[in-house]
């Protein structure tokens, strides 16, 4: 009687992957509301921010006097940005990529807050995804600072967007197994998840000071 209840037992329990916490690769792996908040509002910023620059895109070929609204002076202008070659680096406007990608990142940032449990490819397809988007980003923000010698701040705010999805899904990854790594690794990354993503972003920022250091002078 006892070896019919644990096999019965067996066949309907759902499988959990071993020790609470731990994942299988088989095993699905859901998101606190604050992660799924993160993927909402950075996925929502970045679509926000890819829309306007595609429609000012167009505008531009269209009328090629149009000025953005974004042009704010010299240095701080969208316009020398969307009209050099690095803004087409596929054969088309680089902010439909943006368009693709930032809904789908929102989408599932709502579906997990609803609580769903997503399967590790997803999770592991969305860290790359967001890899090479991190990674065209900081390309682009250095052909922006040093060949085309101009920033658009519609840009700027689809970098921090994909900057804060890129790492705290890293951290998501490693957290729930998805991401294998040395459990120190992950332990420092839990404890001092907010470091990456400030010196990122303060050697943003100290790259632009020194780049234009001449031109903010003058506003002194």
């Amino acid at each position: 009687m006892t070896g019919t209840t644990t096999t019965a037992r067996h066949h309907t329990e759902p499988r959990t992957g071993g020790r609470p916490g731990r994942n299988t690769p088989e095993d699905s792996t859901g998101a606190s509301r604050a992660f799924a908040w993160l993927l909402i509002v950075s996925g929502a910023l970045g679509a926000l921010a890819s829309f306007v620059i595609t429609v000012d895109k167009f505008q531009l070929l269209q009328d090629p006097a149009f000025s953005p609204s974004c042009n704010i002076s010299p240095i701080l202008s969208c316009s020398n940005v969307m009209s050099s070659g690095q803004a087409s680096v596929f054969g088309f406007p680089n902010p439909l990529l943006g368009l693709a990608a930032y809904p789908v990142v929102a989408f599932g940032g709502v579906v997990v807050l609803a609580g769903a449990r997503l399967r590790r490819w997803f999770w592991l397809g969305l860290n790359l995804g967001m890899l090479f988007g991190a990674g065209f980003c900081m390309w682009l923000m250095t052909q922006a600072l040093y060949e085309i010698g101009a920033l658009c701040l519609w840009c700027c705010l689809a970098w921090a967007a994909t900057i804060a999805m890129f790492w705290y899904t890293t951290v998501h990854n490693l957290r729930h197994g998805v991401i294998r790594a040395p459990r120190g690794l992950v332990a420092g990354a839990r404890e001092f998840h907010w470091a990456v993503p400030v010196t990122w972003y303060l050697s943003i920022v100290m790259l632009i000071g020194t780049r234009f250091w001449d031109y903010w002078q003058t506003l002194l």
